[in-house]
């Protein structure tokens, strides 16, 4: 079914101040144990990355740990439905990342209804994508992407860390507002991707960032362009899609969210200690190292991205008929 962005908002504005009851749970005490934040992905990725530090960073202001658990698999569906249905109490959180936005339009029965079972906490970041090269391809900018790929239908294979996932849909996104011919090879994860790319099996990727990087820098691959409105500082010289593709953005954001019925004085809390991390200014530095933006702000400003990434993926998934594995 397909929720109005509006009721969306008003959905989920209106979970942040529902009654806690049964479940008791004071700001001025909490946490007074160790607090699980859940992931549905493996380790070793951006999601773990921005979890652990995080995670880290949460239990040095707070005093307690903040365990991160990860539950990978069902293309996060196992971790959202664990977590979207512990008790709300706060000892629970979850790392909410595009997945929630676009497995809703993927697929056609879910065991949860991640609007309606959410409370939105905290934007933490957003990292931007960049579209990348095997080095042995004759094409080093966007608009030689899109023209060789014109002269050639069907001949460029693009990677991407699974059916659905936010690699995935960002190349399809493109291939929808371009109109070319590129075929999607879907991998288990985005590190097997990657050494294919690298090998040649591939010849296209819009991966992250922070994964591309390296490899990147050590010439392995060609970055052709960021998927972000802005440059990313850890790659200047590279232009944006946009500028070839105008309105083309696609990112991977990460945020904190809880169960319905989650005490609005313990996401209050939460709230404030997380724009409080964001606001360090080493933290800064380390997050803009990893080609990360900062998503400060209430949780409402986190509801309105995840709306619109919702209503913007589905479109893309209905276009492009992607289906589950």
């Amino acid at each position: 079914m397909t929720l109005a962005r509006r009721d969306f908002l008003r959905l989920t504005a209106g979970a942040v101040a529902l009654p806690a009851a049964p479940y008791v749970a004071r700001a001025d005490t909490y946490p007074s144990r160790p607090v699980h934040l859940i992931i549905g992905y493996t380790p070793g990725g951006s999601a773990d990355m921005t979890a652990r530090l995080f995670g880290q960073w949460l239990s040095q202001r707070l005093g307690q740990q903040f365990v991160v658990e990860s539950r990978p698999g069902g293309a996060t569906n196992i971790a959202t439905e664990q977590a979207l249905h512990a008790a709300p109490d706060g000892y629970t959180l979850y790392l909410a990342s595009p997945a929630a936005a676009t497995n809703p339009a993927l697929f056609a029965k879910l065991n949860f209804d991640f609007i309606r079972e959410s409370t939105p906490v905290a934007g933490l970041i957003l990292f931007p994508d960049v579209v990348v090269v095997n080095p042995d391809l004759p094409i080093h900018t966007i608009p030689e992407l899109i023209a060789y790929a014109k002269a050639n239908p069907g001949k460029l294979n693009f990677a991407s860390s699974g059916i659905g996932s936010t690699l995935h849909v960002a190349g399809e996104l493109f291939k929808m507002m371009t109109r070319v011919d590129i075929v999607h090879i879907a991998y288990r994860g985005g590190a097997p991707a990657l050494v294919d790319l690298m090998s040649g099996r591939v010849q296209v990727m819009f991966d992250n960032v922070p994964t591309a990087l390296p490899y990147i820098k050590a010439g392995k691959i060609r970055p052709l362009g960021v998927t972000s409105t802005a440059r990313a500082a850890v790659l200047p010289d590279v232009p944006l899609v946009a500028d070839t593709v105008p309105g083309y953005e696609a990112s991977a954001w990460y945020g904190i969210v809880g169960p319905k019925g989650l005490p609005a004085d313990i996401v209050e809390k939460l709230n404030r200690e997380a724009n409080a991390i964001l606001a360090e200014p080493e933290v800064k530095t380390q997050l803009a190292d990893l080609g990360a933006s900062l998503l400060p702000g209430p949780p409402v400003n986190f509801v309105e991205l995840i709306a619109d990434e919702t209503e913007k993926w589905g479109k893309v998934i209905r276009f492009a008929g992607i289906k589950p594995e």
